[in-house]
Parts: structure tokens; C-alpha cells; sequence
């Protein structure tokens, strides 16, 4: 499991076009704090796009039913997300991420 993010990047190494998501295949794991893997980098070490996909990642992952699982509710992803910011997530990023989803949240009347 821990290696997938070097097996991505290699199979992508090829491909000309994808040059510029490598390094955020690469670093989608690294955390924020510094306590991922593959290479323990953290804050703006990691690329900012990776630190992007780590949101979109998780926070999909999380919400999304799966084979063995359903999704958590949105207001439980929401409380994680908050929980991780700064730690596992960019809090910027973060902050984006719950910008948007307020922007679609029904309004009470």
C-alpha cells in the first residue's frame, strides 16, 4: 500500500503529458505535518498540487460508499477535515474545500 504512490509516479514517467502530475502522485500521501510517507515531507516541501489530491482524496474517499462500507455523512467529513487541518491537510486547502461546500449547502429560509 505504502509504495503505490512511487508505482504511480513510475507508470506515469512515460507519458509526456503527464509530466507536470507526478509530483502530485508522488507526494498525495505526505502530510502536512510531515508525518506521511513516501518521503516525510511537509507544509510547502509538498507540491501544492498534491496537497490538493490529498483532500480530494480523503475527502472522497471518506464521503463515497464502498464495497465493504457505506460513506460517512457529509457533516461527520466535515468535522474530520476540520480535525486533520494543519495536521494531515494544508489548511488552506482545506478552507477551500469547505468554502465550496457551504457555497452548496440548501439555505435555511
Amino acid at each position: 500500500m505504502k509504495s503505490h504512490p512511487q508505482t504511480g509516479a513510475r507508470i506515469l514517467e512515460p507519458i509526456k503529458e503527464y509530466k507536470i502530475v507526478i509530483p502530485m502522485v508522488l507526494q498525495h500521501h505526505e502530510r502536512f505535518d510531515g508525518n506521511g510517507y513516501p518521503e516525510g515531507l511537509s507544509g510547502e516541501s509538498i507540491s501544492f498540487g498534491a496537497r490538493i489530491l490529498a483532500v480530494a482524496d480523503c475527502f472522497d474517499a471518506m464521503i463515497s460508499d464502498r464495497p465493504y462500507r457505506k460513506g460517512l455523512p457529509l457533516e461527520r467529513v466535515v468535522e474530520i477535515m476540520k480535525a486533520e487541518s494543519g495536521r494531515q491537510f494544508d489548511p488552506i486547502v482545506v478552507e477551500a474545500l469547505l468554502d465550496e461546500i457551504d457555497k452548496k449547502a440548501p439555505k435555511a429560509a
